[in-house]
């Protein structure tokens, strides 16, 4: 019988750009036009996108100190098994599958096949079929690679970093140097007096969303070289340059893009819009092609992280054995990245409106999130002993930033996105109910043998 562990073959740059990747995803391109819909006033758009820098910034501070101590494949369900025990552990893991990777790997296989056919007029609203049969093309292309080992998850995931972060850093630099906007943008829109208090909360979702992945690279804890010191690097590096990309491609986008043009019928497409202002219909059809290519490693990234919760999981038998077998040559596990996949093109089919996707998303994983971040406080009081090479810099304080950000969030989309919110919540908690199922089942399998 083989060897069922992972092998430690990721370093530092595959973990960073898993990082980068994760985050520069569906989120940059979806989140500003909403934003400028919803909102109407620039001032009031960057604050958020600074707050959920500064949010993002403290998170990945706590997951590094956790993915030090506790160097295993698994993310947030290894955290909250060790600070809370199995249940709220496998709920993690259960919504994890649904809300945070299969449904965010369906978005993006979307987004990317949405930018990829817009420019050929292929991308029409009335069907979407194209889209979504584009959609589970790329999402099937993207996993096969990955399927084989380390080696070509890394190749994968590196490249497609490499020019996704590079198009829109081009996509900066030469907005201001050679590109048609007006600063004058900025002061347009409604007086930030007018501007509703509960909206720009409930906007604030849109802002984590894009910001999502600042803890990706723990995901690969039990797969990355000496983790203790490159696990905090990758955070809080991959985090750090994603959230001075996302406040300069803002202010492109405001450069570029006057309020008075965006509507909740063409927020998708801000960034093909504002390239088409600053340089013409011709480079922006050049640039979707090119965005649609480059969001292949926001797909991969989704397709490498999330399975590595499944499989450590099944080791723990709360999740189908298979999940937790390994190919003997590869070295990663095939079985849980084929679900995954397999569940994100059901989804792909399945859901109408992608943004109601995006709010019955964001409000679950903000809900997690405090618990992993909540996890640096309980380990520290349950464990103190427990060794930590990387510790939060300014705790308790910076943890509890976060935690109250969330919790006041998270008070307001039960106001302003009632359905969405009940929806996530009603889904987390179902949860329960199959964990005690899963437990039982197991536990008179274990008597009968």
């Amino acid at each position: 019988m083989p060897n069922e562990e992972l092998q430690r073959g990721f370093g530092l740059s595959t973990s960073t750009y898993v990082v980068i990747a994760s985050m520069v995803g569906t989120g940059i391109l979806i989140s500003p036009g909403y934003m400028m819909a919803s909102l109407q006033n620039y001032p009031v758009i960057f604050g958020l996108w600074a707050l959920g820098g500064l949010l993002a910034m403290c998170g990945a501070l706590c997951v590094a100190e956790l993915a030090a101590a506790l160097p295993r494949s698994g993310g947030e369900y290894i955290y909250l098994r060790e600070a809370y025990g199995p249940m709220p552990a496998f709920l993690s893991g259960w919504t994890s599958f649904f809300l945070g990777f299969s449904a965010p790997l369906a978005v993006a296989g979307y987004i990317a096949a949405k930018y990829l056919l817009t420019p050929f007029g292929l991308a029409e609203k009335e069907t979407g079929l194209i889209i979504k049969t584009t959609a589970a093309a790329i999402i099937v292309a993207v996993t096969l690679p990955n399927l084989f080992g380390h080696r070509q998850s890394a190749w994968t995931q590196n490249l497609t970093t490499v020019l996704k972060f590079g198009l829109f850093v081009f996509l900066v630099l030469f907005a201001f140097l050679f590109g048609k906007g007006q600063l004058a943008n900025l002061s347009e829109g409604q007086p930030i007096g007018k501007v509703k208090f509960g909206t720009a909360v409930t906007q604030l979702f849109y802002v984590m969303f894009a910001y999502s992945g600042w803890n990706a690279a723990s995901y690969l804890a039990g797969e990355v070289k000496n983790p203790a010191k490159i696990l905090p690097r990758s955070l809080l590096l991959g985090a750090g340059l994603v959230v001075v990309l996302y406040l300069a491609l803002n202010l492109v986008f405001a450069y570029a893009v006057p309020l008075a043009d965006v509507g909740f019928d063409n927020a998708e497409l801000v960034p093909k819009l504002a390239v088409g202002n600053l340089f013409g219909s011709r480079a922006s059809n050049v640039f979707s092609v090119l965005l649609g290519l480059t969001f292949l490693a926001t797909v991969s990234a989704f397709i490498i992280t999330g399975p590595r919760i499944y499989y450590a999981m099944a080791k723990d038998r709360l999740f189908p054995s298979v999940a937790g077998h390994v190919s003997s040559k590869g070295r990663v596990p095939v079985y849980a990245m084929l679900a995954q996949s397999t569940c994100a093109i059901a989804i792909l089919f399945g859901v109408k409106y992608f943004r109601d996707l995006y709010q019955y998303a964001s409000v679950g994983l903000s809900l997690f999130a405090l618990l992993f971040v909540g996890a640096v406080y309980v380990l520290r009081w349950r464990r103190p002993d427990m060794e930590r090479p990387f510790r939060v810099p300014g705790y308790p304080v910076v943890p509890a930033i976060f935690m109250a950000v969330i919790i006041f969030m998270a008070v307001f989309a039960f106001m302003q996105w009632p359905k969405p919110s009940i929806y996530s919540l009603g889904s987390i908690l179902v949860g329960i109910p199959v964990y005690y199922i899963w437990s039982f089942v197991r536990r008179q399998r274990d008597t009968q043998q």
